[in-house]
């Protein structure tokens, strides 16, 4: 019997589905969401996590993408393992100074190439108990990384989090019409759904030479933009392709300093308007488009 089996068997015969939602120290909710997978949606969750806690924030994040659970390579976890105590599970956290906590299905898993063969009655019942179950303690945001889509899991979601009344959406794109028309339904499904959305970020918006600074559109700019103001969302900015930032996620690293990266320092304008929505003042003015601004602007140490 595998690891995760065992883990798993911890919801059967229990009273998930109507305990009530325990995240008693948390301040605020952010879910991120993408139409379809491919598009940067982890990487721009993990990415803001890591920014609002060097912003001074404590986090939390939650990877429900069961199936494709990144999450813990993103942030060079993988391999851990979570424990028990009196309360529920313990998270995994990121850093000595424990202001970066990780839940994750992988953290279930003996390897990571281990496929979760579940129906949605199961996960929907594993989503629900990362809601309850998790001793999240003292959290500024936690951050929920969704599957792409609008799925079961989704669902789960947000009917466990009614209660709580999440602070809204963070939806992820990429220029490319395909991914404009899936994240067109995400805008649907959060409207009837009931969730606010924050607004919208157009990833992979642009490749930048790394000897040059030279922004080049691989496949197109502007589309996710335009997308927003025709669904009347908030556009948080865009990101571009960035091969310090890549080089740096894969190795399970961070950066030295936005300066060393122009994606990074889209991502952290992204957080600060994220931040001007919800504490109101925090950020402020919209987020910059130019490669100029993003790579000559003041550098934030990461180290």
């Amino acid at each position: 019997e595998s690891n995760f089996e065992k883990n798993s068997q911890l919801i059967q015969g229990t009273s998930v589905m109507e305990a009530p939602l325990l995240l008693p120290g948390v301040k605020h909710v952010i879910l991120v969401l993408s139409g379809k997978g491919g598009v940067g949606k982890s990487t721009m969750a993990t990415q803001l996590a890591l920014s609002l806690v060097e912003d001074g924030r404590k986090v939390g994040v939650l990877d429900v993408d069961l199936c494709g659970p990144s999450v813990p390579h993103l942030l060079g976890v993988e391999g851990s393992k979570i424990h028990q105590c009196d309360e529920g599970w313990v998270p995994v956290f990121v850093d000595p100074a424990q202001r970066l906590a990780v839940m994750s299905t992988s953290f279930l898993l003996d390897r990571s190439e281990e496929a979760i063969v579940w129906r949605g009655p199961k996960k929907n019942a594993m989503i629900k108990q990362f809601l309850t179950d998790v001793v999240w303690g003292e959290l500024d945001y936690l951050i929920i990384d969704t599957p792409p889509g609008t799925s079961d899991e989704h669902i789960s979601v947000v009917e466990s989090l009614r209660g709580l009344k999440p602070e809204g959406a963070v939806l992820v794109t990429t220029p490319q019409g395909v991914s404009l028309d899936d994240v067109r339904r995400e805008v649907t499904f959060c409207r009837k759904a009931r969730i606010p959305v924050l607004g919208m970020v157009e990833n992979m918006s642009g490749y930048v030479c790394p000897h040059c600074s030279e922004c080049t559109n691989l496949f197109s700019s502007g589309g996710g933009e335009a997308l927003a103001k025709e669904t009347s969302v908030p556009f948080l900015g865009r990101v571009p392709l960035d091969t310090r930032l890549t080089q740096s996620v894969e190795g399970g690293k961070r950066p030295v300093s936005a300066r060393s990266s122009p994606a990074l320092l889209s991502i952290q304008r992204v957080m600060k308007e994220v931040l001007s929505r919800i504490e109101g003042g925090g950020g402020g003015g919209s987020a910059s488009n130019s490669v100029e601004d993003r790579t000559e602007s003041g550098t934030v140490d990461t180290s």
